[in-house]
């Protein structure tokens, strides 16, 4: 229904084939281009229209710290940080989208070039081991790769006005997992086409603005249900994979233990 790649573990060995990440820790005048962009140099003159960036969308969920102070702090860390980003990789794409805070979790939406939400990967993974006082317990819902247009006009955040709620989800209907999120990401995007009603919106939305559309709120117990599901991948586990080299072995490269055919050979 939707073209998207699932974050989960079962989707993970897709994940080598978009490009090699650069590790962080090179300094900007040490990095490599990965391969996705030098295929696409070769095949598209730089300076072009076409050779701009190609966008993808990382939507994740986490718990909110219960140490962190007022939200609205870390909604100034993400904004400081996708500077940061866009400096370090020069005149690279923009982030937009929509970061909801619910009374004890979040959901964040992002919309950038491939480096910029990898690099975001990167810091989430960095928060959980370093254990700082932001977001716990992150897991990725989706990363779209080269979706065709923008849904977001600009990067917005809101502090949804509701009563935190202690009900779990309700086992005995549950649905499988792929359904769930697929539900949650075509309510996410009418939530985003919504948006588009309103371009000159303030970055923190006013409450009129998501007040219309109640239905469009992914509900509490469905965020908490999903955060502890096991098929969804962490940011340091997405990592992982993503960065691991596809080495097959084939049994004809094979050259201990035996195979069975040079053994019968050799009696």
């Amino acid at each position: 229904m939707l073209g998207f790649n699932v974050g989960t573990s079962a989707m993970g060995k897709y994940m080598q084939d978009v490009e090699i990440w650069e590790k962080t820790e090179t300094s900007p005048s040490e990095k490599k281009a990965s391969l996705l962009s030098q295929l696409l140099h070769e095949k598209v003159p730089s300076g072009t229209e076409e050779a701009k960036s190609l966008l993808h969308r990382l939507v994740f969920l986490a718990k909110i710290s219960p140490h962190l102070a007022d939200k609205r702090d870390l909604a100034e860390y993400w904004e400081q940080l996708f500077v940061r980003l866009q400096r370090y990789y020069y005149q690279g794409e923009g982030v937009t989208g929509l970061l909801l805070f619910y009374p004890a979790h979040i959901v964040h939406i992002l919309e950038s070039s491939s480096d910029m939400l990898y690099s975001v990967l990167r810091d989430l993974r960095d928060i959980e081991e370093q254990q700082r006082v932001l977001v716990l317990g992150t897991k990725i819902l989706v990363m779209s790769h080269n979706i065709p247009s923008r849904l977001f006009q600009q990067w917005n955040y809101k502090v949804l006005n509701m009563p935190e709620t202690h009900l779990s989800y309700d086992s005995a209907h549950e649905e499988p997992v792929e359904a769930i999120i697929c539900e949650c990401l075509a309510t996410l995007l009418k939530l985003g086409k919504h948006l588009l009603k309103y371009p000159k919106s303030p970055q923190n939305l006013p409450d009129t603005i998501l007040a219309k559309v109640p239905e469009l709120m992914i509900p509490q117990d469905i965020v908490c249900h999903l955060l502890e599901c096991q098929e969804l991948l962490t940011p340091a586990q997405y990592l992982h994979l993503y960065d691991s080299p596809m080495d097959i072995l084939m049994d004809s490269e094979r050259v201990w233990p035996l195979p069975e055919w040079v053994k019968l050979h050799l009696k």
